[in-house]
């Protein structure tokens, strides 16, 4: 939804307008740029907009919101986030993975409006921020634990379907997915089990990489999480269930749509945490002030459903464990 009422007279980005004084100046503006659509991702929406009214925003009233989906086209994010900067916005959330984060720091590179990122990737490496705890320059944002919790999901299929070749399916254009594999691999051994990997980075190839699966007689799948695949979850559910094969995800969208595990952060809590900071940045805070955080929550969720249709007996330590098991 698109409230272009709002945002008649805004003036510089560079202002960062107190909302204090909304009366006198225009009611300032945030460019939300993320990957997947807003019904793919409503929940995420939801936690988003109920951190900035707990900080003290509400759409519609004292901010209005500029949205930019890319759909599953990730190529198209350094377009849509140049449209904000020239709408323009006074702050920038940046979500789609470091994909977006790295969009968003481009169109901005030029410019003084703040982004407030959410990636799984670290944005040191990335070359985001200078350092955690003191970003630096205009972006700062929040982490969800990411490739650092594969291992531990690579433990959790093994107790489910503890014999033959696990399956890891990678986008290959994925950063740092050869370190990655190389780590996954690894892992495996220490469990006595093997991978074999399988790629996709598009709705036909992940179709294909099933078929493989199926025709290779793999035993189960673990899917890398990436921003492509994150607005792919009723697909991945429905390929779960037709080849009958045991998958594992990061976030609940997946199982909830008949995968047969999750585990990993919440990722509401990291949409929470972007939406305080642009907050905090609406009020006036800089950017290079507010140390990049990371949302540590971890959940194991399971379903049920998906279990007995693959015939998957889920131990009892693994049930007691879990945070959500889905009937």
């Amino acid at each position: 939804m698109r409230r272009r009422e709002f945002i008649t007279g805004l003036g510089s980005a560079a202002a960062w307008p107190l909302v204090a004084r909304a009366q006198q100046a225009a009611v300032p503006v945030i460019g939300y740029l993320s990957a997947g659509s807003h019904d793919v991702f409503a929940e995420r929406l939801r936690a988003f907009r109920e951190s900035l009214q707990e900080a003290g925003f509400v759409e519609g009233r004292n901010v209005a919101i500029e949205y930019r989906w890319s759909g599953d086209e990730l190529e198209q994010l350094p377009a849509l986030a140049a449209d904000l900067v020239h709408r323009p916005v006074a702050v920038i959330a940046a979500f789609g993975g470091v994909y977006g984060s790295l969009a968003a720091k481009a169109a901005t590179s030029t410019t003084t409006i703040p982004v407030v990122f959410g990636t799984g990737s670290d944005p040191v490496a990335e070359g985001l921020v200078a350092s955690l705890s003191r970003p630096g320059g205009h972006l700062t944002g929040a982490v969800v634990t990411g490739v650092e919790v594969l291992p531990k999901r690579l433990q959790l299929m093994h107790e489910l379907v503890p014999t033959g070749t696990i399956g890891l399916l990678v986008n290959p254009t994925r950063p740092n997915v050869d370190r990655i594999v190389a780590d996954m691999r690894d892992a495996a051994r220490t469990l006595g089990r093997q991978i074999h990997v399988l790629t996709a980075g598009n709705e036909h190839e992940i179709d294909a990489a099933f078929a493989d699966l199926a025709q290779l007689h793999l035993g189960s799948l673990v899917i890398v999480n990436d921003a492509y695949f994150n607005s792919r979850a009723q697909q991945f559910g429905a390929l779960t269930l037709r080849y009958r094969v045991p998958t594992s995800y990061q976030y609940r969208e997946f199982v909830a749509a008949g995968g047969l595990m999750t585990y990993g952060s919440a990722i509401t809590d990291t949409y929470r945490i972007v939406a305080t900071y642009v907050g905090r940045i609406l009020k006036g805070e800089k950017p290079a002030d507010l140390p990049v955080q990371q949302a540590t929550r971890i959940e194991l969720i399971l379903n049920m459903t998906t279990a007995k249709a693959l015939g998957v007996t889920v131990p009892e330590t693994l049930l007691a464990t879990a945070d959500e098991v889905i009937q």
